[in-house]
């Protein structure tokens, strides 16, 4: 269904969820800042405290800007698409940079304080998350902004980048809540149990985070959601395939 001057409709309920998302979103960072400034000692780049830039940087990277990006296409229905790829490119971009603040502030610590790197199961899927995620920037780069990629191609790796898009989305979700239950395991040690105000708190994270990614993952996986296709965008991708794969345009 087309709106007056060419604009798609909107469901309904789609701008609720959105909000929803957003809600959640904010709350989750404002309730790591909260933890860690109101019993981790806040936030430093040198001694202890620098620790706790890891965790606030992975939440607003991983998790916050990682779900945003996913939701562009959904959020700006009506604007043109390659604007939208570039927002969505851009999103993923300042995801990676601030993950990446958050990665050299847990090593640089690790190394000043002499822990051990990479044993946990928190550690492992992190960095497996962030890995992968980077690779799938460049592989989305490559495919849907770069200019010499085919319309075959774009075609084909689409349904795979979706789901890879996705999946991480999940896994940075699921490393944090283990990186959540490490810390306080490690930081209340037997306390934990005694239903401490942090470990109430850092559960209460993990809750929100979870709710976050359920939101997040309804509003993706709600087809008649989806961006609508316009006239002059298939237009151009019959154009472009044609110019460079020499296919007519009524020749599928």
């Amino acid at each position: 269904m087309e709106a007056s001057g060419g604009m798609a409709h909107t469901p309904t309920a789609l701008p609720y969820f959105v909000a929803l998302s957003q809600v959640l979103g904010l709350t989750v960072v404002a309730v790591t800042g909260a933890w860690l400034g109101l019993y981790r000692g806040g936030l430093a780049w040198e001694g202890a405290l620098q620790f706790n830039v890891h965790p606030l940087c992975m939440v607003i990277g991983m998790i916050f800007l990682q779900g945003d990006a996913l939701l562009v296409y959904r959020v700006f229905r009506n604007e043109a698409k390659r604007t939208t790829k570039i927002l969505h490119g851009l999103l993923h971009v300042f995801a990676l940079i601030i993950a990446l603040v958050g990665l050299v502030a847990v090593f640089e610590y690790h190394k000043k304080m002499n822990y051990a790197d990479l044993y946990s199961l928190h550690s492992w899927c992190g960095l497996l998350v962030f890995v992968l995620y980077f690779v799938q920037w460049l592989m989305g780069f490559s495919f849907f902004l770069f200019p010499g990629a085919s319309f075959s191609l774009r075609n084909g790796y689409r349904p795979q980048h979706v789901f890879l898009g996705a999946t991480l989305f999940l896994l940075s979700v699921g490393s944090a809540l283990l990186g959540i239950e490490e810390a306080l395991i490690f930081g209340l040690k037997s306390k934990y149990s005694e239903f401490q105000a942090e470990g109430v708190l850092a559960n209460v994270l993990g809750l929100l985070l979870i709710c976050f990614s359920a939101v997040v993952l309804y509003i993706l996986t709600r087809e008649a959601w989806g961006r609508p296709p316009r006239a002059e965008e298939q237009a151009l991708s019959m154009d472009f395939k044609t110019l460079t794969e020499g296919d007519s345009p009524g020749s599928q």
